[in-house]
């Protein structure tokens, strides 16, 4: 049996490549595609070779290389000894965009009724930025700084509504992300560069600035200019990747207000966890699919752009050229 993969080849180079599927072993699943989140910031600068030489990038990136990690289906076949799912089960995995995948089934999530194929593939997403989350240990009436509305942003924002912050200010040059912020709770928007906003946060927080503010851009340039949007003790989550650390500079708000600064990653599991809650990947997935399941966050609405896989070269030259114009970008298997 043969499975259609989509692969970077090159720099900007998409290609549809067949290869065949592996033989399933015992405790191992054999899961067919429905739907991918494309994680749009992470793919693009694999895609673009947008990072130094050096970095975890470029150890990483190496073609041809397969992007995608946020991968929903549902299970065809299961090997001896597997019993924590059964044929028919829809789950989820972080894998590349693939139309089939034998698994360790121990690395997969079953999706419950309530939620859609499509909700489920942001699961991958949804947890990185709930990482972020529990990384900054909020406290109820935060007032809440998030730095880009991308698809993190647009999940950190929901999170934070539920958190129970009392201003959720929103900062991104782009209206129509903004406009989609607003809806899911965002409590202001700011349609400017971070450089030109201070002022602006500042009265929004009586002159004393944020307790914690968000860089979910990975832009270096944004780094300074958030340190500056802090209170004294204020802690700044770096939840935006970015392919060129070097230019990130630091201020004297780091020393003269006390700041914390926080990398998180989705290999980084939260510092603090309990026998009764320990919050792995895969519990953080099922608390959004909890969520989403009862109406408590939205995501259905966030998807801009569904593409076959067999139009995975367009969906990512228009992603690499028009990124600000869209938002969740999905594959749909079902067709292939």
């Amino acid at each position: 049996m043969e499975s259609l993969c989509i692969y970077f080849t090159d720099k900007d180079r998409v290609e549809l490549l067949t290869e065949p599927v592996p033989e399933l072993k015992p405790e191992q699943v054999l899961v067919r595609a429905r739907k991918s989140l494309i994680s749009t910031g992470t793919e693009c600068i694999c895609l673009g070779r947008l990072f130094e030489e050096g970095t975890h990038w470029d150890r990483w990136v190496k073609y041809p290389f397969p992007p995608g990690y946020s991968m929903m289906g549902v299970v065809e076949q299961v090997g001896e000894g597997v019993r924590s799912v059964k044929l028919g089960d829809r789950v989820v995995f972080q894998r590349s965009h693939r139309q089939w995948h034998v698994v360790d089934a121990d690395i997969v999530t079953k999706v419950p009724d309530e939620v859609n194929d499509e909700d489920a593939s942001w699961f991958a997403l949804a947890m990185i930025a709930q990482n972020a989350v529990r990384a900054a240990r909020h406290e109820m009436g935060d007032n809440v700084v998030v730095i880009g509305a991308g698809l993190l942003g647009q999940l950190t924002v929901e999170y934070l509504r539920l958190m129970g912050a009392r201003q959720i200010i929103v900062v991104d040059p782009a209206e129509a992300r903004l406009k989609m912020a607003k809806e899911h709770g965002a409590t202001t928007v700011i349609a400017k560069r971070v450089q030109e906003a201070r002022d602006e946060i500042l009265a929004l927080t009586d002159g004393k600035g944020a307790e914690v503010v968000y860089d979910i851009t990975g832009i270096a340039s944004v780094f300074s200019p958030a340190l500056t949007l802090l209170r004294r003790f204020g802690k700044l989550i770096l939840l935006g990747d970015t392919g060129e650390p070097s230019q990130q500079f630091l201020t004297g708000d780091v020393i003269t207000k006390g700041l914390q600064i926080i990398g998180t990653h989705a290999t980084n599991p939260p510092a603090v966890s309990t026998d009764h809650a320990p919050w792995t990947q895969s519990e953080m997935y099922k608390l959004f699919f909890t969520y989403v399941g009862r109406g408590d966050m939205r995501v259905n609405d966030l998807i801009t752009h569904r593409f076959t896989p067999h139009e995975a070269p367009q969906a990512y030259h228009m992603l690499r050229h028009h990124r600000s114009a869209a938002m969740g970008v999905v594959f749909d298997w079902t067709v292939v």
